[in-house]
């Protein structure tokens, strides 16, 4: 399958995604491989969403949609069902009024809406207007099949079994699972956002996914039976720490690259001697659990890259400095450049997806520290089935403690364990790399939905 002749009109995709860094991201780099096979791509995200964008990479246009929060957000609501319910109801009408607009002229009308899974309104908008719809899945097959089960009632809320056994998933506890199972008597609302992503799936054209088939082979054969159009098409990462194919893909490209201090620091540390930590855009520790995690960077004896963003730096200990020959504290960096740099030795993560996929993907052995939503499935996964990671472990008040911390950076950094666990992901990061090349599983996924848009 080849791309079409530029000569023709060239298909129009409108990639909708949810306003969060760990949607954006992926479906820009999505965004990126429908354009380098022909297709023309509007990426659409909320009018506050946009302010914090500000661009994306060309020749993608950029397009808004009202969440009903313009000036300030998801901050503006009272709750999570407030937000989502507003979002619902004046996102509709507004991507409505986007979809009839591009649909005045031949040229701009829209081929295809990739909608964040996490708006299933969107596909129905779509429908309203002839056009086809693709459910885009940006967490973890594990997940998405913990999700699917306990929306059609495979899976029962409030939990009342002690051991979960679902088709294809290792067995998992209570605390293997997002963290909303747990959370359901006093946040019903979170769980049921997160299944409603299945409540019209079945009338989506095509159902694509950020992983890749090596990856999830029995759960994805065993959704291809019930959803024959759905595909894994990841990971959904920049060219430039993948497949190489494309050497200027260095980043996402929301956000102006600022000046990577880190990348310098790191040029002078010894061969995968420095543990990098980071947690995320929206993980936040209490202090409690900062001064842990300060106290064991401390007292080790390893060189360290903490990422801390400024709304969390009142949380460190007040005589922790930040810029040592042994530590390097950071507001923000460049977390693909880090990960792909020969000093990293092990990652301290709070195995968020698009982490979890970044790490594997560069071949870093991690330790977990999840911290919410399917992070905590993500550890179960890293250590127990992909066998790249070490689950931290915490006390009864959910904190990890420095010498838990200690033991688990020994264990990688000094012991024969993160050879083995090094190794593993490796392994991971050649199936990865195989998936997104010329050929390979995922890439053979994206030209057949790309074929398809010309139909």
């Amino acid at each position: 399958m080849e791309k079409k002749s530029s000569s023709t009109r060239r298909a129009h995709c409108l990639v909708l995604a949810y306003p969060a860094y760990g949607h954006i991201n992926p479906a820009l780099q999505l965004s990126k491989l429908l354009v380098r096979e022909g297709v023309r791509v509007t990426f659409v995200t909320t009018i506050f969403y946009a302010k914090i964008v500000q661009k994306v990479p060309p020749p993608i246009a950029l397009e808004t949609i009202s969440d009903g929060f313009d000036e300030v957000g998801y901050a503006g609501a009272a709750t999570h069902k407030e937000y989502t319910d507003k979002f619902t109801h004046v996102g509709s009408l507004t991507f409505a009024e986007l979809l009839q607009k591009h649909g005045r002229s031949e040229d701009d009308r829209v081929d295809c809406v990739i909608y964040d899974s996490f708006y299933p309104w969107a596909l129905d908008v779509a429908k309203r207007f002839g056009i086809p719809g693709a459910s885009y899945l940006t967490q973890n097959m594990t997940v998405n099949s913990i999700y699917y089960h306990t929306h059609f009632g495979k899976l029962q809320v409030p939990l009342q079994q002690h051991e979960i056994s679902l088709p294809y998933l290792p067995k998992l506890l209570p605390q293997d699972l997002p963290t909303f199972f747990l959370t359901y008597e006093n946040q019903q609302s979170l769980l049921r956002f997160l299944l409603d992503q299945f409540s019209n799936i079945d009338k989506a054209d095509w159902i694509l996914c950020n992983t890749f088939y090596d990856m999830d082979k029995e759960i994805v054969d065993w959704f291809m039976e019930i959803w024959p159009k759905f595909r894994c098409i990841g990971p959904n990462i920049p060219s430039f720490f993948l497949d190489k194919q494309y050497e200027e893909d260095k980043d996402y490209g929301v956000t102006e690259l600022k000046r990577d201090e880190c990348i310098e620091w790191l040029d002078d540390k010894p061969k995968e001697s420095v543990v990098y930590v980071s947690f995320g855009s929206i993980a936040t520790f209490e202090k409690e659990q900062m001064e842990e995690i300060a106290s064991c960077l401390k007292e080790c004896s390893h060189y360290f890259l903490w990422v801390v963003r400024k709304s969390e730096e009142s949380n460190l200990p007040k005589d922790f400095e930040k810029k040592t020959e042994k530590g390097f504290v950071v507001t923000w960096c460049s977390q693909l450049k880090v990960l792909a740099h020969e000093a990293i030795g092990c990652f301290v993560t709070h195995c968020g997806w698009n982490s979890t996929l970044e790490t594997l993907c560069l071949g870093v052995p991690t330790i977990a520290i999840p911290f919410w939503s399917d992070q905590s499935t993500n550890a179960k996964l890293m250590e127990d089935v992909w066998k790249m990671g070490i689950r931290a472990p915490f006390d009864e008040k959910r904190v990890v403690r420095r010498e838990a911390l200690k033991h688990c950076i020994r264990e990688i950094m000094e012991n024969e364990k993160g050879n083995e666990l090094k190794n593993n992901a490796n392994q991971w990061r050649t199936l990865a790399v195989k998936a997104v090349k010329s050929g390979g599983s995922s890439h053979k996924n994206i030209l057949e939905f790309v074929n398809s848009l010309f139909h």
